[in-house]
């Protein structure tokens, strides 16, 4: 044997990258912060409640909290150290302000990383994207992607999910959301994307903006970020393409859309819905690809174009990202499955969609209900927040997809609910006008008693969705008392 061959191990470009997360002088080099002492920390956090075994707990200063009041806990947790304002026993990092220190420190691991990063927005699907571009990217790399975990989309999960992001990442996904405009650009400016994905552009937080033009508006700011040639990825189907496409442009970017449109760059050529997912066909001009979807719903099969054009455009495997969608199950409260048994025997399916609703998402997960194989289809559905004066209207309109969707039983709940149950109500008064039965409940303990009343049964799809501040996710939670564990 060549001993040479053994001991002689070839030189990787990211070796002389940091294994731990971040040493007490990095910190201190990156904040212009004094360090109690040397130590090493292999994540970051800012809840106390969530401080992981050798974790930088960071001390923030809220309205109504001050995390320097937590921060023995979290040592007591397992934090290696914290970061600071003010002195605390323990190892720390003293810095003037603590969140502009985690601002810095986002900065320095943006710099430091070789990571291609691709940035997401959009009024609905963001978080599903960003999650499926995790999977492709994290399979084809041998698990060398970061991504922002839950929602953390604003001025303190952005930089939070930077500063979480190792050294040695070769792909980064972060997700980028807002209320008013100026929000993402801000974000945007700390990302530094390759790659800007716009999901879609719906009447989401309209109360804050006024119109769908100023939500485009306020989504295009990502492309502000994206580094010089980067690529800024659009929905063609949207009404407001011409306006996103114009704004990437004018920040430099290269444009890919995505969609049914003859003109986008990655267009839908086929989708055919089967036990096993959505069998998708979409063509990406010099080549034509056929991958499976298991999420089910047209949305689902419009967000892979989205994945699929933002992978090609980091220089990720197709390959991978085709095996992901196949095998990527809907998430907790964003389309997670369950079986669920029913009273009178037999099992029932439940899709938890509480986290979250807009006019668009309803609509698209209403359709989904609709193509769901079912005895009896049930939407439970919670009042859409934020809406503002368009909300009477928005809500009312979605008794027709109900309709549409073949809805046996709509349990509504939430006072901004009331215009759908009065047109679900007019409906119900004219004959053979396909009227949908409903009840319209003031909370979440009203809804379960309703519910209750109404009784599940075997072969029945139960849709539960709403804005999570109904709290409809204690709804789901009483159900799933009863899942199978599949």
């Amino acid at each position: 044997m060549n001993r040479a061959h053994v001991i002689d191990w070839p030189a990787e470009a990211d070796d002389a990258l940091p294994l731990a997360l971040w040493s007490a002088r990095e910190i201190a080099e990156a904040t212009g912060g004094l360090a109690s002492g040397d130590f090493l920390v292999s994540g970051v956090a800012f809840d106390s409640r969530e401080v992981g075994e050798g974790d930088l707990f960071v001390a923030l200063k809220g309205e109504t909290t001050d995390g320097h009041h937590h921060v023995a806990g979290a040592l007591e947790r397992g934090a290696a150290a914290a970061l600071v304002s003010q002195g605390v026993p323990g190892p720390h990092v003293l810095v003037p302000d603590s969140f502009a220190a985690l601002e810095a420190l986002a900065r320095a691991a943006r710099m430091r990383t070789p990571a291609r990063i691709i940035g997401v927005t959009g009024s609905v699907g963001k978080t599903s994207v960003k999650e499926a571009l995790f999977a492709a990217l994290d399979r084809a790399s041998h698990g060398a992607a970061h991504r922002s975990l839950k929602s953390y989309n604003n001025h303190v999960g952005v930089p939070l999910s930077l500063a979480r992001m190792p050294a040695r990442s070769r792909f980064g996904i972060f997700e980028m959301g807002m209320n008013h405009a100026g929000e993402i650009a801000g974000l945007t400016a700390l990302v530094r994307p390759h790659v800007a994905v716009v999901t879609a552009i719906a009447p989401a937080h309209i109360e804050m903006l006024g119109s769908e033009e100023a939500i485009a508006d306020a989504k295009a700011e990502i492309f502000t970020g994206l580094v010089p040639g980067g690529t800024a990825i659009v929905p063609a189907d949207s009404a407001h393409h011409a306006r996103l496409r114009a704004a990437a442009r004018d920040c430099g970017a290269q444009v890919v859309s995505f969609g049914r449109s003859d003109a986008a760059e990655v267009r839908l050529l086929d989708a055919v819905a089967g036990a096993g997912g959505t069998l998708v066909t979409i063509d990406m001009g010099d080549r034509r690809l056929c991958y499976t979807v298991a999420a089910p719903g047209e949305h689902w099969v419009l967000n892979s174009l989205a994945v699929m054009a933002a992978v090609r455009a980091v220089g990720g495997d197709l390959g991978a990202a085709g095996l992901a969608l196949a095998e990527l199950a809907g998430m907790q409260g964003r389309g997670a499955r369950h079986r669920v048994r029913v009273p009178a025997g037999g099992e029932a399916l439940l899709i938890d969609e509480s986290y979250n609703a807009n006019p668009a998402s309803m609509r698209a997960t209403i359709a989904a209900l609709g193509e769901t194989p079912a005895r009896r289809r049930i939407a439970i559905l919670g009042a859409m927040k934020e809406l503002g004066d368009f909300g009477p209207a928005l809500h009312a309109a979605l008794a027709a997809p109900l309709a549409d969707a073949g809805v046996d039983f709509a349990l509504l709940v939430g006072a901004e609910m009331a215009p759908l149950a009065d047109e679900l109500g007019k409906a119900g008064a004219q004959p053979l006008a396909g009227a949908v039965a409903f009840a319209h409940c003031a909370d979440v303990d009203e809804a379960r008693a309703a519910l209750a009343t109404f009784g599940l049964a075997k072969g029945d799809a139960i849709l539960v969705k709403g804005s999570n501040a109904v709290g409809l996710a204690r709804l789901v939670a009483a159900l799933l008392e009863h899942a199978d564990g599949s």
